[in-house]
């Protein structure tokens, strides 16, 4: 048996491969939701940008309804890396028992100045011309506890309007939004892009309000997290994941590579290349080109939260963070 292992490494070292060389790479299980909108649909789709993958770690791209359900597949070993949403990261970490939870890059803010934030909107001839208004009528959110949905109940609840005892929330995924509005099935509803700027939902509806407003400010809306354990097994292939999603990032935000990005939104959303113009500009949500997430922002989104119940205790996000993976990478492409 020794002199097969001997055997075995003689033969790696003659062709210049380590043993470490030689395993596997590391299978990544990313969560999203909104394709295109959500980065790492796009970011793996450039070959040539991408020195280590295959080689270090490969990826596997996961899609949710929404993020609470990311919580569930965490925990249960089924994902690796999560999209959360602010909402959804607080919840696994006070109702999980996720204390091992870690943010390690930014994915999108609101409300930032300048750029864009999403919109709630309601039907431009129907009843609600107010927040107000609503008292009596049906919202359509994308999920107990979502960010969107977080910062909507947080706006009404300031008009003095709660959940159950003032309106009625049902479910509805964001493609369907807009079908349920313009069928007066609902009030209103939750909007992001790409479909908050689709021509047929803009024909018919207007902002009741915005993000931006129910947060009081910006956000940090969306965070790439997992847990310790598997950033401490896998440390070398989370940096080398990490090194070419920002190398991606920063290619898809310069404007002299904007057909490339286009084509790449158009195959992947599967929609004409009008509905993702908006990428990466100041009419896109905000996207820290270094993958540093605002952990000050961060802190206001979870603080809103629990003020409006869906979370039982202030929490000190700076505790849940690892911004080593982004440090590591923008040292690399300097």
């Amino acid at each position: 048996m020794k002199r097969t292992i001997l055997a075995v490494a003689a033969a790696l070292s003659i062709f210049g491969v380590s043993a470490s060389q030689a395993q596997s790479p590391v299978k990544v299980r990313i969560s999203w939701v909104v394709p295109v909108n959500n980065s790492p649909t796009i970011l793996f789709e450039r070959p040539e940008l991408l020195k280590h993958k295959g080689k270090t770690y490969e990826v596997d791209l996961l899609r949710f309804q929404g993020t609470p359900p990311m919580i569930q597949a965490l925990g249960a070993g089924e994902l690796d890396i999560a999209l959360f949403a602010y909402s959804s990261f607080a919840l696994a970490v006070q109702n999980a028992g996720m204390e091992d939870l870690r943010v390690i890059a930014d994915e999108a803010q609101e409300g930032v100045d300048g750029f864009y934030t999403s919109p709630y909107m309601v039907l431009k001839d129907g009843p609600v011309k107010k927040v107000e208004d609503m008292k009596g009528r049906i919202a359509a959110t994308v999920g107990p506890g979502a960010a969107v949905d977080i910062a909507m109940r947080a706006r009404l609840k300031r008009a003095g309007l709660e959940d159950k005892r003032d309106y009625t929330m049902v479910e509805a995924a964001f493609p369907n939004m807009r079908a349920l509005l313009a069928d007066k099935k609902v009030d209103l509803i939750t909007s992001v892009l790409p479909f908050s700027i689709d021509p047929e939902l803009v024909k018919v509806a207007s902002p009741l309000f915005t993000v931006k407003d129910a947060m009081g400010g910006p956000s940090e809306f969306v965070v790439w997290a997992a847990r310790a354990g598997f950033l401490e097994k896998n440390k070398a292939a989370v940096n080398d994941l990490m090194e070419d999603a920002l190398r991606t990032l920063r290619f898809y935000m310069d404007p002299k590579n904007r057909d490339a990005l286009l084509e790449v939104a158009t195959r992947v959303g599967k929609l004409p290349a009008t509905a993702f113009q908006r990428m990466y500009t100041k009419d896109d949500l905000y996207r820290d080109p270094n993958f540093r997430p605002n952990l000050d922002y961060l802190q206001r989104a979870i603080d809103l939260q629990q003020d409006v119940g869906f979370l039982k205790a202030k929490m000190d996000v700076k505790k849940y963070s690892d911004l080593s993976f982004v440090e590591e990478a923008n040292k690399r492409l300097k």
